[in-house]
C-alpha cells in the first residue's frame, strides 16, 4: 500500500514538472498557446494536488480497515490501549499506531509506511517476535517491546507493543553513576625523596602535594582523609572513577612533575575497590589492591575488578628501599616458624635458573644450620641450572635435591614449604606439592601479579631487590646465629645475583653491593662463578644466530629463533646481547614451544617489557619478562608482539613528554 501511494506521488509531481516545463517554453513564442496552456497547467495541478490529498485520505481509510479487523485485538482496545502499539506487515513497514505511540514515542512525527527497523536503529524485530523482547532506544527514551500476531486479513500483521523503561533506566544510571568507590593512595617514595632535601625543600614538596590533592578533590568531588604523612584514602563516585580511567590516572602524570632539586620526582601508588559492597569491605579490597600496586614497583594504580585487577601507569622505575628493617622483622618471624616446623621443603618455579637454585640452596642450607631437615623440590630433567645442582653435590651437599614424587613423599602436618623466585601459583615447580603443605612462606622480588599465592604465613616480597639471591643473602645474615654460608653456597648465590643484574649492570642497587661484597667475604670465588656461566661452542654458535637475524621495531631488536636443544638458555641470553646494539633500547626473542610460542624480553630502562609482556599473559621486571602464547603461529606472535609494542606507546605517550 504505502509502495502504491509513494509511486503515485512520483507520477503525479513528474508529471506537473512536465508541464510548467512546456507552459514556461510556450511563454517565448505564441501568447494564445501561452494562455490557453497556462489555464490547463493550473487546472492540471489542481487536480493533482486534489488527487494526492485523496490517496492519502483513502490510505488511513484503509488504515482504519485494518484497526477493525485485526483479529488478535480489536481496533477499540488497541485504539484505548494504556501503552504505545505500532502494527506492521512481515516486513515491518508501519501500517498503523495508536495515539499514544503517535504522541509519546515519536512525538507527532508521521511515521505510516517508514520501516520499524529503521526507524528504531537496535530494533530486533526477530527476537520480539520470537516472545523473547527487546530493549529499544529512540531519542531519549528507552522501551521494552513484545509482540503480537494477527492472520485474519490473509496476510500476517504484527502488534509491536512498548513498554517505557525510561524512568527506571534513568534511575539505574543514577545508582550505577552514585556508586562510591574506595580509593587507598600512598606517596611511596617520600622516604627517599626526603633524605636528602633541605627543610625548605621538604616544605615545598609537601605544600605541591598537597595542591595535588586539592585539585584531585575539586575535579572529582571526592572526600579525602589522610591517615599519616604519606598515607590518603578517598571516596568518589563511580562516575568520576570512570572519568579517572579514561585518562589513565592523570594524577600519576602530574604527582611526578614534581621534581626535587635532584630531579626525582614524586610517584603514587593507588589501590581502587569498586562495586555492590559496604564501605568497610571496599576499604579492604582497596588495601589489596593499593599491596598488588607497590608490589609492582608502584607510580601505578591497581582497579580490583571481579575478573582481577586492572592496572594503569608502572612506567616508572621503582625506588630502592635503602632499609633493612623489615628483612630483621621477617628474618626473625621466619627462624620462629623454621623451629616450629617438622621439616621444611624449599621450591621455586618451572624451568629454575642460577637466581632460582641459587636462592633455594642458600635458603635450605641455612635451614640445615638450624638443624632442621630440609630439600630442594626440584625437576632436574626441566631445570636450566644443572652445572649449579652438580656443583653444589660435588662440593659434599649430598641429598639435598629431591623430585617432587620424593617431596610428596616427606610432607606431613608440621612441614614447611619456602618458595623462592616466584609468587604465582601456576609457575611452581610442583603445584601438588604446594596443595599439599599447610604452611607456605613466599620469598620474592618479581613484580606482583594476578593469580598470586594468597596462603603464605610470611609473604617477602621486594620488587625493588635485584633478585631473590640478595634477599636471602639479606636474609640469612639475620636468620640465625648458628647459619655460616659456606663457599660453595656464598658462590651460588652470587651466581643468582650476577644472573639477574647481569653482572651488576642492570638493577643493581646500593644492597645489591652490599649483598655481593657479604658473600666475596664468606668466600665466593668470581672465577668459579663466571665458570657457571659459561656456554658450549654450540650454544654460542646458536647465541649468534639469532642475534644476527634480529630486525628493529620502534627501538626493540625482535628475533625469532629456531628450536634448538638448548634454545631455553641461549633465548635469555641472546635476548642480553640484543641490548648491545647502536639505537636498541629493548629486545624481544620468541621461540617455537611444543605448545606454543614463548617469548624472553629484556630492556635497558627506557621499555617497561613486563607492561609489554603481561599483556600477552606472561609477565616479570620492567627489565626482565617473558611469556608464552597457547596455539599460535609464529606469524601470529610476532602481529600480536608488534601490537602490544604500539599499545605500549601509545599508552606511555604522556609520561614520554615528560
Amino acid at each position: 500500500m504505502k509502495k502504491k501511494i509513494d509511486l503515485l506521488e512520483i507520477t503525479l509531481i513528474a508529471f506537473m514538472a512536465v508541464l510548467v516545463i512546456f507552459t514556461a517554453i510556450a511563454a517565448g513564442y505564441e501568447r494564445k498557446i501561452f494562455g490557453l496552456q497556462l489555464v490547463i497547467t493550473v487546472a492540471a495541478l489542481a487536480f493533482g494536488i486534489w488527487r494526492l490529498f485523496a490517496a492519502r485520505r483513502d490510505s488511513r481509510k484503509f488504515l482504519d480497515y485494518i484497526g477493525g479487523r485485526l483479529g488478535a485485538v480489536k481496533s477499540d482496545a488497541l485504539t484505548r490501549f494504556p501503552l504505545p502499539v505500532a502494527i506492521t506487515d512481515p516486513e515491518g513497514l508501519i501500517l498503523w499506531t495508536n495515539g499514544i505511540f503517535h504522541e509519546n514515542v515519536v512525538k507527532g512525527e508521521e511515521c505510516f509506511g517508514k520501516d520499524v527497523k529503521t526507524l528504531f536503529g537496535n530494533f530486533d524485530m526477530e527476537k520480539i517476535i520470537s516472545g523473547e523482547g527487546c530493549e529499544v532506544d529512540f531519542r531519549e527514551g528507552n522501551y521494552f517491546v513484545c509482540s503480537t500476531t494477527s492472520a485474519e486479513l490473509g496476510e500476517r500483521l504484527y502488534a509491536f507493543y512498548f513498554i517505557d523503561k525510561t524512568n527506571e533506566k534513568n534511575i539505574e544510571k543514577l545508582y550505577e553513576e552514585s556508586r562510591p568507590a574506595v580509593l587507598s593512595i600512598t606517596l611511596d617514595n617520600l622516604e627517599e625523596l626526603f633524605a636528602n632535601c633541605k627543610e625548605s625543600e621538604k616544605s615545598w614538596i609537601k605544600g605541591e602535594v598537597e595542591k595535588l590533592f586539592e585539585d584531585f578533590v575539586a575535579e572529582n568531588h571526592a572526600f579525602l582523609k589522610r591517615n599519616s604523612s604519606s598515607k590518603y584514602v578517598a571516596i568518589v563516585e563511580e562516575k568520576y572513577l570512570r572519568q579517572m580511567e579514561e585518562t589513565r590516572f592523570s594524577i600519576l602524570d602530574r604527582a611526578r612533575k614534581i621534581l626535587t632539586s635532584e630531579e626525582q620526582p614524586v610517584t603514587l601508588s593507588i589501590g581502587v575497590a569498586r562495586g555492590d559492597y559496604s564501605l568497610d569491605k571496599l576499604n579492604d579490597f582497596s588495601l589489596q589492591a593499593l599491596e598488588m600496586a607497590l608490589g609492582r614497583g608502584g607510580d601505578q594504580a591497581a582497579v580490583k575488578t571481579v575478573n582481577g585487577y586492572e592496572f594503569y601507569g608502572g612506567f616508572a622505575k621503582g625506588v630502592e628501599k635503602r632499609t633493612k628493617v623489615k628483612t630483621r622483622v621477617v628474618a626473625a618471624a621466619l627462624a620462629d616458624l623454621i623451629e616450629s616446623s617438622s621439616n621444611v621443603l624449599v621450591m621455586g618455579h618451572r624451568f629454575g635458573d642460577l637466581d632460582c637454585i641459587g636462592a633455594a640452596i642458600g635458603m635450605a642450607e641455612g635451614v640445615r644450620d638450624m638443624e632442621k631437615d630440609c630439600h630442594i623440590v626440584v625437576n632436574r630433567e626441566t631445570c636450566l641450572a644443572k652445572p649449579l645442582i652438580d656443583k653444589t653435590e660435588k662440593a659434599g651437599t649430598l641429598e639435598l635435591f629431591i623430585s617432587p614424587e620424593e617431596g610428596m613423599a616427606q610432607i606431613n602436618d608440621g612441614t614447611l614449604l619456602i618458595v623462592v623466585d616466584t609468587h604465582i601459583t601456576s609457575l611452581l615447580e610442583s603445584k601438588e606439592v604446594f596443595t599439599s603443605c599447610r604452611n607456605i612462606v613466599v620469598i620474592d622480588h618479581h613484580r606482583r601479579m594476578v593469580g598470586s599465592i594468597d596462603n603464605a604465613v610470611i609473604f617477602y616480597h621486594e620488587p625493588y631487590a635485584s633478585s631473590a639471591s640478595e634477599m636471602v643473602t639479606e636474609l640469612l645474615q639475620y636468620l640465625d646465629g648458628r647459619c655460616k654460608i659456606k663457599k660453595s653456597e656464598a658462590e651460588a648465590l652470587l651466581a643468582g645475583i650476577m644472573l639477574d643484574t647481569k653482572s651488576f649492570s642492570m638493577r643493581a642497587g646500593v644492597r645489591t653491593f652490599e649483598a655481593a661484597a657479604y658473600l666475596k667475604k664468606m668466600g665466593a670465588d668470581t672465577v668459579k662463578v663466571k665458570e657457571l656461566f659459561s656456554g658450549s661452542l654450540q650454544s654460542y654458535q646458536h647465541r649468534s644466530k639469532i642475534v644476527s637475524t634480529a630486525e628493529i621495531y620502534r627501538g626493540c631488536a625482535i628475533s625469532f629463533a629456531k628450536s634448538y636443544d638448548d634454545i631455553g638458555i641461549v633465548a635469555p641470553q641472546a635476548a642480553d646481547e640484543l641490548l648491545a646494539i647502536k639505537g636498541v633500547s629493548s629486545s624481544v626473542v620468541m621461540y617455537k614451544t611444543p605448545v606454543g610460542v614463548s617469548f624472553s624480553a629484556r630492556s635497558l630502562g627506557g621499555m617497561n617489557v613486563q607492561v609489554i609482556m603481561e599483556s600477552l599473559g606472561g609477565g616479570g621486571h620492567q627489565t626482565m619478562a617473558g611469556a608464552q602464547i597457547p596455539d599460535i603461529s609464529p606469524n601470529e606472535a610476532r602481529e600480536k608482539l608488534l601490537s602490544a609494542i604500539d599499545d605500549y606507546y601509545e599508552k606511555a605517550a604522556g609520561h614520554a613528554d615528560e
